[in-house]
């Protein structure tokens, strides 16, 4: 298949006119525009060629939520699989709850097998293992009866379980024992500072140890002041990435833009946070054993508190780019950063000759047209 003419964006960040050779499951080379032909051409002209969506953290979307695989049953899993690749996210990690070890434990076990597996739809390359390891001050839309103080060995029994495929683990620094399990897990996996009460000082000191991300910057977090900058200002001197809710709902557009500005374009992860009213009409749900209501894109529990999202990564996109955030800048938080922020980007989030074939062709209005997941065309 030869994508022909389209502005193709490069693992620079950057937009180029090019035509881009798929082979395979394979992305053959990406070169000049209108060198490569084909028996099966599409004309990308005035489109954009960029790689499929990367949604790192993640809970459920159409119905249905990666823990629901405690039962045992992987079409949960399936079911995301197959609304995510139709939006034109193409990767994601499953993203978990504060639970009891023997609940995370069931859930790993029952999705082990598709890890990394082709599927009708995204691939699940992981993991993202939120909580139980939080400070119940901060606890957001976690179930406080499973939050618990940092426990290394339950987390290498859990690693374990998982067959190694956790890939991403949040903790709250200042809670006893962190920064030793810190610089344990570190070496394991990526290690984000999420749900905390953490000061400057102790978030710098998470960072200093071996954390390297930020989960939803400003949420469930102090807030960022001039004599106070607590997590936020540590990020922004240490962190290697920072996570960020673009929906309009977690964050102000104008927060948007600044964090953009505050971190630069190579450090902001576009997240969805979505839990499994994402893609569903108005109503009653569930996350991590609790009530969730959604009503026009919001998402709470009963008390009001905001309960994950219910908009997909694309769609947190697109809205990155109507609140003024570059196309660019955008485009590579929800791609290149994420990729890289979990250890997959010599794999995927690039267009780029070598790599897996995880390929999209955006209209003008960022809506995709074609979506290539390994090289299939959805």
């Amino acid at each position: 298949m030869i994508l022909k003419n389209g502005q193709v964006f490069t693992a620079l960040g950057r937009f180029l006119t090019a035509d881009v050779e798929l082979e395979g499951d394979r992305i053959k080379q990406v070169a000049p525009a209108g060198t490569l032909h084909g028996a099966e051409e599409i004309d990308a002209a005035g489109k954009y060629v960029t790689p499929g969506f990367v949604d790192i953290h993640i809970h459920g979307a159409a119905g249905a939520d990666f823990c629901d695989s405690v039962d045992g049953s992987q079409e949960y899993v399936k079911t995301m699989q197959k609304y995510l690749g139709s939006q034109g996210v193409t990767s994601f990690m499953g993203t978990t709850m504060a639970f009891s070890e023997e609940i995370l434990n069931d859930i790993f076990a029952a999705v082990k097998p598709l890890f990394n597996q082709e599927a009708q739809g995204a691939v699940l390359r992981g993991v993202n293992m939120e909580g139980p390891f939080f400070n119940k001050a901060k606890k957001g839309a976690q179930a406080e009866k499973y939050i618990i103080d940092p426990d290394w060995e339950m987390f290498q029994r859990l690693w374990q379980t998982s067959g190694g495929n956790i890939r991403l683990v949040d903790v709250a620094p200042e809670l006893p024992g962190a920064v030793e399990f810190i610089r344990k897990a570190s070496e394991l996996c990526t290690v984000s500072i999420a749900h905390t009460s953490a000061t400057y000082e102790e978030a710098k000191a998470a960072y200093a140890n071996g954390a390297s991300h930020t989960t939803h910057l400003f949420n469930a977090m102090p807030a960022f002041t001039h004599r106070a900058p607590g997590v936020v200002g540590a990020a922004a001197d240490d962190a290697a990435h920072v996570e960020m809710i673009s929906d309009g709902i977690h964050l102000h557009p104008a927060v948007v833009r600044a964090v953009f500005a505050l971190f630069g374009a190579e450090r902001v992860c576009l997240i969805s946070d979505s839990m499994r009213a994402c893609g569903m009409p108005n109503g009653e749900y569930s996350l991590g054993g609790q009530k969730v209501f959604m009503n026009d894109g919001l998402a709470t529990l009963e008390d009001g508190t905001i309960a994950g999202s219910a908009t997909c990564l694309a769609e947190c996109f697109r809205r990155a780019v109507k609140f003024g955030v570059p196309l660019e800048s955008a485009l590579r938080a929800a791609t290149i950063n994420p990729a890289q922020a979990v250890g997959l980007f010599d794999e995927l989030g690039s267009v780029t000759a070598g790599k897996r074939a995880d390929v999209l062709v955006l209209n003008k209005d960022l809506q995709p047209e074609h979506i290539f997941i390994g090289g299939k065309e959805l």
